[in-house]
């Protein structure tokens, strides 16, 4: 099933849920959002720890809510690509500002373990008393706006080492 829903190695916002029946029409429309160059968000997830689990990538506005549960506008849970970096398609219904997380869930569970990995649009450095005191990271180091064209947008995944939160080169 996961497997069908790879158009040119680039999956879509809503395309794949887990256990979710695949929404192979809507997958081709946010793939060639991408692909002409339209409005949209082309997330390209690297650093990973392992090649096992799932990625998730959540779309928010770049307003206080950001980051709060509930509150994204887009999320996709998709599988970790056996190679390279994992490319996630989001098209954007609106040009303007957002922010962009990303869980690496190692072992594909859907929980946060202290095994999973984590980046944000920006890549700012995040201390791991960050996460344990769920500090945010100031919006405008995470924040970037998306226009009329495909905003190109590397994201790293850190992990907890010992009593930091680092990628893992």
């Amino acid at each position: 099933m996961l497997k069908n829903m790879f158009f040119t190695g680039i999956v879509a916002a809503g395309a794949v849920m887990a256990m979710a029946q695949p929404n192979i029409a809507h997958a081709a429309n946010a793939v060639a959002a991408c692909e002409n160059n339209e409005s949209a968000i082309l997330v390209d997830v690297s650093g990973f720890k392992a090649r096992t689990g799932t990625v998730r990538v959540q779309l928010y506005r770049a307003d206080n809510d950001y980051l709060e549960k509930r509150k994204w506008l887009e999320r996709i849970d998709v599988p970790v690509s056996r190679a390279g970096s994992t490319k996630v398609c989001l098209p954007v219904k609106t040009p303007g500002n957002y922010v962009v997380s990303v869980r690496h869930d190692l072992n594909g569970n859907g929980k946060s373990d202290r095994s999973d990995g984590g980046g944000l649009s920006g890549n700012p450095d995040m201390k791991l008393m960050d996460f344990i005191s769920k500090r945010k990271p100031r919006l405008n180091q995470v924040s970037f706006a998306v226009g009329s064209t495909t905003k190109h947008l590397p994201v790293t995944l850190n992990y907890v080492r010992g009593l930091s939160f680092q990628p893992v080169n």
